[in-house]
């Protein structure tokens, strides 16, 4: 018995040691995300005072600081699209006057406004009813919120850092960022009389969105479908001819196609009915030949190129139509770009990449020293590591926090990272070779760019000229193609997640954001940077890989310019100007007309319209006047002289300005 109590007391010593240990460990976790935070403060700092340096170039005397931008994700949704037809959501009863104050409300908002009317009438009814007291707070500044709300009685207040904004009554909408991504509260609303309003939340919003876009996705594919013309073609073709189809109304008695007039349009009947009559000689009276419904098509012929109408089509009732017309039917219409693999898949990278796969597979994570903090951002930090054994060797280590990736639902973005990445063998793309995990850290061991960021060049030197925008374009558009031929959708392109390599090439970096969605679909989580942003992705209609052209659009601009050229005070005001589109923004003269022409191609409001996501792919951006003469077979096999050499230094290595870092890798 004696033997048992010696260890029964023994393993209580080793339980209150374990436990002494975790509190220890706790204690050092807490220490040291209070240190990335202020490595991350002070960065901002140092970005903020270098912003305030004279740049080599000329600098704009009110040009503004630059600081570095954080990406916005939202919470996955956790419906699956298929599933969304049998979603049955719950309308609340109210009043025809409240009905119309609530559309009202929604038709004047910035925002809102730019929604479907369909989907506008589907949030009124969804709307639940709310009482607050004089005195009550409906919003509170630094809270994380998911309604929006329309006032219908009463008055409240909006005061930000403790200083009053505005007073709002009746009728308005507030809140409304609140249903786009889960984010923190900018203002604090108090209600300064007892009021009554209306609200929505996010994921009932989001439900709504999503359903109206793809049911209507679904309906112009199947008529589609039934037309021999289209019957040949793919699947991914044939949903962007759905997504470039715009709905047509008609009176009853109106003629939608004269006999003998010149066109250019396809009609699809998606309701009504219609008569067709024909002519058959200058005096005779036309003679009806049949009757047309819903699913039936007519005006083909306008599509190979006959211009003169044979019939006449009059609508029969009140008709709905889904129109093309030639030129985007000629510009979609020709199957994807075939983007070939060309050196990526050449026997001698395929010799490397197993070299590659053979040595990381047996390294440990003590196996690396670190050396220097890179960066520090909102999932972690980004370390240089040397490999013990050879220090000529050296990589990037990004550390993740685990429990920042489960805080916000993040696991599927980081895994989908790891994939794409590790599958992604470009010369333009970073290189990420293994990854490791202890019980607080995930750690993913990539190539380590000893150019730096692109953003830090722009930063330094204001804008970029022609040449030098072109050739980094060339290189994201490049990256690009690679990633969109795999039917992966990047998302998240700044100057921020451009690196440079030690010869200046540009290769894109952090694919959190990445998702490989295969050909024809779309994805609906709201993500990127707000500048960035595509109007689909704001607008929750669903979003593919033309979104990236947007981005490319917006790349191009900024690199030219200095600036995006949609930027608000605060992300609703930078979205709300993304809606009105890139023909309301004043192009800086320093944009030549031929970029001028390529970014307005590539930020097209309907993402089918896009330069990059048309018949050609990637070859009509290749071929725009802008990139006219430029060496695209030079910068593939790597032999284009970059425009701007790396300051490389150290015998080789760039962190020699970096401060040293004491400790060592966990799980050394």
């Amino acid at each position: 018995m004696g033997t048992l109590r010696d260890l029964q007391y023994a393993l209580q010593q080793k339980i209150e040691e374990l436990r002494q240990r975790d509190a220890l460990i706790d204690e050092l976790e807490l220490e040291l995300d209070q240190k990335d935070e202020l490595i991350q403060r002070l960065q901002g700092e140092l970005d903020r005072y270098r912003s305030s340096r004279p740049s080599p170039g000329p600098t704009p005397p009110d040009e503004p600081l630059r600081t570095k931008r954080q990406a916005i994700s939202a919470e996955p949704t956790a419906l699956d699209p298929q599933d969304l037809s049998h979603v049955t959501l719950t309308s609340y009863c109210k009043s025809e006057a409240s009905r119309e104050m609530i559309k009202a409300a929604i038709l004047e908002n910035d925002f809102m406004k730019h929604l479907e009317m369909s989907q506008i009438l589907e949030i009124v009814e969804c709307m639940y009813p709310a009482e607050y007291g004089e005195g009550s707070r409906l919003i509170t500044e630094g809270d994380v919120g998911s309604l929006v709300y329309v006032m219908e009685e009463g008055k409240v207040e909006v005061t930000k850092d403790g200083l009053k904004l505005c007073s709002m009554g009746p009728g308005k909408v507030f809140g409304e960022l609140a249903i786009l991504y889960n984010c923190t509260r900018t203002a604090t609303v108090t209600a300064l009389t007892h009021i009554k309003l209306w609200a929505i939340d996010r994921q009932c919003f989001q439900t709504i969105m999503m359903r109206t876009g793809l049911i209507r996705h679904t309906e112009y594919m199947e008529f589609l479908r039934s037309v021999p013309s289209f019957q040949s073609l793919q699947e991914d073709v044939l949903s962007k001819v759905a997504d470039v189809l715009e709905e047509t109304h008609y009176s009853e008695g109106d003629y939608i196609i004269r006999q003998g007039a010149s066109g250019d349009t396809f009609f699809i009947i998606s309701k009504g009915k219609v008569k067709v009559t024909q002519q058959k000689a200058a005096n005779e009276e036309p003679v009806f030949l049949s009757t047309l419904s819903r699913g039936d098509w007519f005006g083909e012929q306008a599509l190979k190129g006959e211009d003169l109408r044979t019939a006449n089509v009059i609508a029969a009732e009140e008709v709905t139509c889904l129109v093309i017309d030639r030129e985007s039917f000629r510009q979609l219409i020709g199957g994807l770009e075939d983007v070939t693999n060309r050196v990526y898949d050449s026997a001698e990278a395929k010799a490397k990449i197993e070299a590659e796969t053979n040595f990381f597979s047996s390294v440990s994570l003590s196996d690396f020293r670190i050396i220097s903090t890179l960066g520090v951002g909102g999932f972690g930090r980004v370390e240089l590591v040397q490999l013990k054994s050879d220090e000529t060797r050296s990589f990037a280590m990004k550390v993740l926090k685990k429990r920042h990736i489960l805080d916000t639902r993040q696991q599927g973005h980081i895994l989908s990272e790891r994939r794409i990445m590790q599958e992604a063998h470009c010369e333009f793309i970073v290189r990420l070779y293994c990854t490791f995990r202890d019980a607080k850290y995930l750690y993913m061991l990539m190539e380590a760019c000893l150019g730096g960021e692109l953003w830090t060049l722009l930063r330094d030197r204001a804008s970029f000229d022609d040449g030098t925008t072109r050739f980094y374009t060339a290189c994201v558009a490049e990256a690009l193609a690679y990633l969109h031929c795999r039917g992966i959708i990047y998302r998240d392109l700044k100057p921020e997640n451009i690196l440079l390599d030690q010869r200046g090439y540009a290769k894109l970096v952090d694919f959190g954001f990445a998702k490989k969605i295969g050909f024809g679909k779309k994805t609906w989580t709201f993500c990127g940077t707000p500048e960035y942003v595509a109007p689909e992705i704001i607008l929750n209609k669903g979003h593919d890989v033309s979104a990236d052209y947007w981005s490319l659009g917006i790349l191009m601009f900024e690199l030219l310019s200095g600036s995006p050229p949609f930027s608000g005070s605060d992300p609703m005001k930078t979205y709300n100007i993304i809606l009105r589109g890139i023909d309301m923004v004043e192009f800086p003269k320093k944009i030549t007309k031929n970029a001028a022409n390529l970014i307005k191609r590539l930020c097209r409001d309907n993402p089918s319209e896009r330069l990059g996501n048309q018949k050609n792919g990637v070859k009509d951006i290749q071929k725009h006047k802008w990139f006219e003469g430029f060496n695209w077979e030079g910068i593939r096999k790597g032999t284009l002289t970059p425009p701007i050499l790396p300051s490389v230094r150290e015998g080789g290595h760039w962190w020699g300005t970096w401060g040293k870092v004491r400790r060592k890798p966990r799980g050394e």
